[in-house]
């Protein structure tokens, strides 16, 4: 009586290949999507702390701003009361700066322009309402992203303070 030889039949070979170029096709779609998920977190993490210093204006009843840099890629939110970054909710023991650079989920995403009636800046009052740099009440507040060939503009409303994302 003869015993089986071990080894693979060819059948078994063929479906081990076929598992390897599934998960191949699946995975180099993801590769090349890095860019469209850095733009998308770095959109919303941005309406969703435009939405939070608009939130603690209103809790509180005081003004707080966020002062984007285009040169440093960051952010910050700052209480204008005291005129100082405000401590990280989250991050204990660190200040509220966003780094784009420095951050490894963001580092392919540029702040390409921020307009806020030509300043840098936004100011939310006590009532949640958008003020620009200036002091004056918003008329258009624009971030614009860029990652790679994509672009995400975040739009901030005039008067409501609404935040939305335009793909």
């Amino acid at each position: 009586m003869r015993t089986a030889a071990g080894g693979f039949t060819v059948v078994e070979l063929l479906i081990v290949v076929v598992i390897i170029a599934i998960a191949a096709l699946t995975a180099i779609p993801m590769m090349s999507s890095a860019d469209s998920f850095q733009i998308k977190s770095a959109a919303n993490m941005i309406a969703a702390d435009l939405e939070y210093a608009k939130t603690i204006a209103i809790s509180r009843g005081q003004t707080f701003s966020v002062v984007f840099d285009k040169a440093t890629e960051t952010y910050r939110i700052i209480d204008d009361q005291s005129g100082t970054v405000i401590a990280h909710p989250v991050k204990k023991g660190f200040d509220y700066i966003i780094d784009f650079r420095n951050d490894g989920r963001l580092n392919k995403v540029d702040i390409e322009d921020v307009n806020f009636d030509t300043t840098g800046e936004v100011k939310f009052d006590y009532l949640g309402s958008p003020w620009n740099g200036g002091g004056n009440p918003l008329n258009s507040g624009v971030i614009s992203l860029r990652a790679g060939q994509m672009t995400v503009t975040v739009n901030v409303e005039p008067v409501t303070g609404f935040i939305s994302i335009v793909q």
